[in-house]
């Protein structure tokens, strides 16, 4: 009798055998329907067997077989079968959630096509037309040729809009059934001429046969895009696919619209999580039966089971994007690196901002380390100023002399970039008699003001409420909203200089489908000088007449419980003055601060992110902190604070074990959110194999503990987010 071994979607950490009648023919990596709990689930098998340790009269049998043929090959099981052992996370949800939804729901892989358009004669002769949408829709298909209806979508175009092309004849749809691309069909546009230095990062990537992993550190604006570009020819010529992950879905219509120019008969996908089950179904198959050459990608791409994958990029590497906070708890960058050290194959990790993890690794020679040092645009560097905000009167939020060089900087017809990390009109409003603040009331954190909404929001958990007339305590009207927001930043800046048209970018700016490649587009045509943000401006985006920088608010990163809290902010700092200069001119970039004299911010100004990074990871091994030593952190949440610390200080062994150092329970930097406590245990250890294996053991034990199912629990490994 056979026996097939299936994961199922369920938080256990085990596999389950069934019987298989043995006129069916099934094979791993295989999909079958089969009866769990009384619920009829997909699973998949993950291996075929002649014995089983389960007694004959408890196993039962599968109901069906899904696949006829394998949907995942043995060595993505293996990749998969990695990240849930080293992640500490089931086997089961771990490919499942890799799979797309429609294949975890047990639909077919060829359920659905996306189409593809391309210009008929009639759409070539460049034809009159009054909408704008639809004027750009034929120009883009004119430099871009083929491209899918993902695509258009991704770059801001609705099926309302194409749908009356179509109808009119200047544009057709067809679908592309997926059939392995080749590179004898490749086309490359004309490319720059490298300097040295990007030429000798190709050169050596080029001669690399198998696996190297290559950090690129290269200043903003140093041409990183390029080498990638450049290195990728050389894959894409042998008749091999790529994958390009970015951190942020607003960086896909650039990049996509980057590598289209330069190979414009390639077959170009996305993968995102604004993509419909359909588009990601499609995407999914394209990848697997090599019908896509290259895949833009963000985070979850790297599940992508690329048929003949031959290079990987992680574009800016340090993002911390790259790291999924919930659920399956991977980080993509890691998970990149040992999926190309198995396929022996290149990878390619870019930043101007490399995380310590990193750049520890490559100064251990275990990543080979490249720079970039020289700005493509521009000989000279950007011009950092600290502006002093000690016993300043200013105007909300901005110092006298930063309105002033605002206003130098329109005047001459360049653009101007306000940074502030923090969405809504002000944090919190605060009555003036009693000092009442708008605290939400399921989450230990303030609800934020929206005042173009008249909302109080709270950020963590989503919960609304109206702003109260007076104050809820004495009855007061003297409420007043205390700090700033983007929302404010605006306002002040629309009134203090009326000509300046301003775009403002943030979440909630941007909530509208397409709302954020229009205002890229805009601000990319010169139509708005003054461009206020968030951290959304900050990450790859090029704006070419931006001349002046301003980061307000620079203090709130400088001095915080957590360890990476100077590393995130000199990051950020960093990422968004490189938004300045790269129109050929040296830009300027202004930080407000009450700490002039913090070495941080003396440190990045006089000598640089690179020698900030190199002293803060001497730093980091003084203390034992990570990379020097390893994490994880055990998380659990309930409605009831003393469940969770019973059920975390059970967790605490009565002796101490070898190489392990515990801290906790202790409670989580927001310790309440949406109405649960929420306790962590800390973990460390000087050895990875030594965690792991503590790790391995805990989970046995928790498994089995009472308390596991009263609340919500977790494991992070490497965790970004720590105190």
């Amino acid at each position: 009798m056979l026996f097939v071994e299936v994961a199922l979607k369920v938080p256990l950490h085990r596999t389950f055998d069934y019987k298989i009648d043995p006129n069916i023919t099934v094979q791993k990596g295989c999909r079958v329907w089969v009866t769990f709990a009384n619920r009829k689930l997909v699973a998949m098998v993950v291996d075929i067997k002649t014995q089983s340790d389960v007694p004959d009269n408890k196993i039962k049998a599968i109901n069906s077989v899904i696949d006829e043929r394998p949907i995942i090959s043995d060595a993505y099981l293996t990749f998969l079968k990695f990240t849930a052992r080293y992640y500490c996370h089931s086997l089961g949800e771990t490919i499942f959630t890799a799979l797309p939804a429609s294949l975890r729901q047990g639909e077919h892989p060829d359920k659905t096509q996306v189409p593809d358009y391309t210009l008929t004669e009639e759409g070539k002769a460049s034809p009159k037309l009054r909408a704008k949408k639809q004027l750009a829709l034929i120009e883009h298909l004119k430099g871009s040729g083929v491209t899918s209806l993902t695509e258009l979508k991704a770059l801001g175009f609705t099926t309302q809009q194409i749908k009356p092309l179509k109808e009119k004849g200047l544009i057709t749809e067809a679908i592309n059934h997926c059939e392995a691309w080749s590179s004898d069909t490749l086309e490359i546009a004309s490319k720059p001429r490298l300097n040295e230095e990007q030429a000798a990062i190709c050169a050596a990537v080029n001669q690399q046969a198998g696996y190297r992993s290559f950090l690129i550190e290269g200043i903003t604006g140093s041409g990183k895009t390029e080498v990638y570009l450049q290195c990728l020819e050389k894959i894409l010529n042998a008749g091999k696919q790529a994958l390009v992950l970015v951190p942020e879905i607003g960086l896909t219509p650039q990049t996509v619209n980057r590598f289209r120019r330069r190979f414009p008969n390639t077959p170009i996908d996305l993968w995102h999580s604004n993509l419909t089950d359909n588009e990601r179904l499609h995407t999914w198959r394209r990848a697997q039966q090599g019908s896509s050459a290259l895949v833009i990608a963000t985070r979850s791409g790297i599940f992508l089971p690329l048929k003949s994958l031959g290079m990987v990029v992680v574009d800016e590497e340090h993002d911390g994007s790259f790291k999924q906070q919930d659920g399956l708890r991977y980080h993509a960058r890691d998970l990149a690196v040992f999926r190309c050290a198995t396929q022996q194959i290149p990878l390619l990790l870019g930043t101007a901002t490399p995380a310590l993890e990193t750049l520890h690794n490559a100064l251990s020679d275990k990543y080979q380390l490249v720079s970039l040092t020289k700005r493509a645009q521009t000989k000279v560097d950007n011009a950092y100023l600290l502006v002093d905000m000690k016993g300043q009167p200013h105007q909300n939020g901005f110092a006298p002399t930063t309105l002033q060089h605002i206003e130098r900087t329109l005047a001459r017809g360049k653009q101007v970039m306000v940074f502030l990390n923090r969405r809504g009109y002000a944090p919190t409003l605060m009555c003036h008699e009693c000092g009442w603040l708008s605290e939400c009331h399921r989450c230990s954190a303030s609800a934020t003001y929206h005042k173009g909404m008249s909302r109080l929001v709270c950020h963590h958990c989503g919960e609304q409420s109206y702003v109260p007339p007076q104050c809820v305590d004495c009855g007061s009207t003297n409420i007043l909203p205390v700090g700033l927001g983007t929302e404010q930043v605006e306002q002040f800046l629309e009134l203090q200089f009326p000509d300046a048209p301003l775009s403002r970018i943030d979440r909630d700016s941007t909530r509208r489908k397409g709302a954020l490649e229009e205002a890229l587009n805009e601000i990319n045509e010169g139509g708005a000088r003054i461009l206020v943000g968030t951290q959304m401006l900050a990450k790859g985006h090029h704006f070419a007449d931006v001349s002046l920088v301003v980061i307000l608010d620079v203090d709130s990163g400088l001095y915080s419980s957590d360890f990476r809290a100077t590393e995130h902010m000199a990051q950020l700092i960093t990422q968004v003055a490189g938004r300045a200069g790269r129109s050929g001119e040296p830009g300027t970039v202004l930080l407000q601060t009450h700490y002039c004299e913090h070495p941080l911010l003396q440190d990045l100004v006089n000598n640089g992110y690179g020698d900030f990074a190199r002293y803060a990871l001497k730093e980091r091994e003084e203390v034992a902190l990570p990379p020097f030593s390893f994490l994880a952190l055990i998380r659990a949440e309930a409605n009831n604070a003393k469940l969770v610390i019973d059920f975390l200080s059970d967790l605490v062994p009565a002796s101490p074990f070898s190489g392990i150092q515990l801290l906790g329970p202790i409670p989580a930097p927001m310790e309440r959110v949406a109405g649960k406590y929420r306790y962590q245990l800390h973990i460390q250890a000087q050895d990875r194999a030594i965690l792991h294996s503590y790790l391995t053991q805990l989970l046995a034990y928790v498994d089995k503990h009472p308390l596991a199912n009263r609340l919500r629990w977790s494991i992070d490994i490497d965790p970004m987010d720590t105190y």
